[in-house]
């Protein structure tokens, strides 16, 4: 199996188990949670669905708990050898698929092991039928179900969003650059958790603002975004994943649960946007140190008409929040990807490039590392660490997608004239003193030469 496949295997399984892995959850409300679980349907990446058993998903929750989300990934297959030697059965679970769309992987297993007396796991087939195109999904054309959120205390729905605003002068390009508002609300007191302008609409600005947020206010329970790129990537999905909230994104073209969102875009706009406009803005720092000012100053202090309450006074209703460990903070927004190490024993990312033990030569190994900082990669093969990835070649020490210093701006001028000052100081002391310079040519002609 391959780091990529467990990866997303893990966190497949992470995805099932997220709701019931809330720490404030009692024993007898996260086992109502489990039971009702393992009396669902989930849907695969590939498309298939399946139940779980009640002993599985606590097995999952004691794993995540124990190992975090290396707990979750799994075991290496075992029935690679009897694949390899008999791939015809791959082509016959196709067949059957074909046949029946509406077989399981796992009945489609059953099937093969009844009539060939082999074993082929069911993540075998499942993998391969994603492979084919011919998940059940797909063949059958079924929607996918989304429900509704609704948030009962603070934290614990936070939704986000991107906001499209104007243009703005920037010293990295000619002219200007677009402006967007990354943007985080909480569902429950309808606070504006964090905000910020940025030019690049990317995974890493994106970040950049969930963290702060985190810093600032807490760790939501679940995370509630669309389907852009900025926020359905790894890398959130990842970070998600290791600080155990559930990120859930909403169906394309039906943002269901998404109108307090877009009520608060729509008061920046008319409250914060046309005012910063018709004053004018000069910089990218100037928009986010007056955003910031009118967020906590404004936004956060007016009395919501839906609760009747300022945003910030309900969001602190129920006493201080629980901080993030550091050390948890700082793994969770670490990037991850794989690479296949050369027969050099060694390994590229963003242009750079690194040696890496050479007894990983042709596997495919993980790094994970900070984007801001590309000279320190971590490197993990099979689900555990094995050392660092040594750069010999750095063309790059933060990734592309790390929004880069803006050159600051000129100081105002002081309109002090420091040459001037020393002629007009010398001026008054030869005031009254006849000076060779104001002498006529003539005059200074005449004299004497010593």
């Amino acid at each position: 199996m391959t780091t990529a496949s467990a990866d997303g295997i893990a966190l497949f399984r992470y995805r099932v188990i997220a709701e019931a892995i809330a720490p404030r959850l009692s024993p007898a409300e996260r086992g109502s949670i489990v039971r009702a679980l393992a009396l669902q349907l989930h849907e695969h990446p590939d498309g298939s669905e399946r139940r779980y058993s009640r002993g599985t998903l606590d097995r999952w929750l004691r794993a995540y708990r124990e190992q975090g989300l290396d707990g979750l990934k799994p075991d290496p297959r075992a029935d690679l050898g009897a694949v390899r030697r008999h791939p015809e059965l791959l082509d016959e679970a196709c067949a059957l698929r074909v046949e029946l769309p509406t077989r399981s992987a796992a009945q489609i297993g059953a099937i093969l092991f009844a009539r060939h007396r082999i074993r082929v796991a069911e993540r075998t087939i499942r993998e391969h039928l994603q492979r084919r195109g011919l998940q059940r999904a797909a063949l059958a054309g079924q929607p996918r179900a989304f429900g509704r959120f609704e948030a009962s205390r603070p934290n614990e729905v936070w939704i986000g969003d991107v906001l499209v605003g104007p243009f703005i002068p920037y010293p990295r390009v000619p002219g200007s650059q677009r402006a967007y508002l990354f943007v985080l609300v909480d569902d429950y007191s309808r606070l504006l958790v964090h905000g910020r302008w940025v030019p690049d609409q990317n995974t890493r600005a994106g970040q950049d603002v969930l963290r702060a947020a985190i810093q600032r206010r807490g760790l939501p329970e679940r995370l509630y975004v669309d389907n852009g790129a900025t926020y359905a990537n790894a890398a959130l999905e990842r970070c998600c994943a290791v600080l155990g909230v559930r990120l859930i994104h909403s169906r394309p073209y039906a943002p269901e649960g998404r109108g307090k969102q877009e009520r608060l875009n729509r008061f920046i706009r008319e409250r914060f946007l046309t005012e910063a406009e018709a004053h004018g803005i000069a910089s990218f720092a100037e928009l986010n140190d007056r955003f910031l000012a009118w967020s906590e100053q404004v936004c956060n202090t007016r009395q919501h008409a839906e609760t009747g309450q300022t945003p910030i006074a309900r969001f602190t209703s129920q006493g201080p929040l629980q901080p993030v460990e550091p050390a948890l903070l700082r793994e969770a927004f670490r990037w991850s990807v794989v690479r296949r190490v050369t027969r050099t024993a060694s390994v590229s990312l963003a242009g750079n490039h690194y040696s890496v033990d050479p007894s990983l030569i042709g596997r495919r190994i993980e790094l994970r590392f900070d984007p801001e900082d590309l000279t320190r990669l971590d490197v993990f093969w099979d689900g555990g660490p094995v050392g660092q990835a040594i750069p010999f070649i750095i063309g790059r020490h933060v990734h592309r997608q790390v929004p880069q210093a803006q050159l600051p701006a000129p100081p105002p001028s002081t309109g002090v004239d420091y040459l001037g000052l020393v002629q007009a100081e010398h001026d008054a002391h030869l005031l009254g003193q006849i000076a060779y310079r104001d002498l006529p040519r003539s005059v200074a002609a005449q004299e004497p030469r010593s």
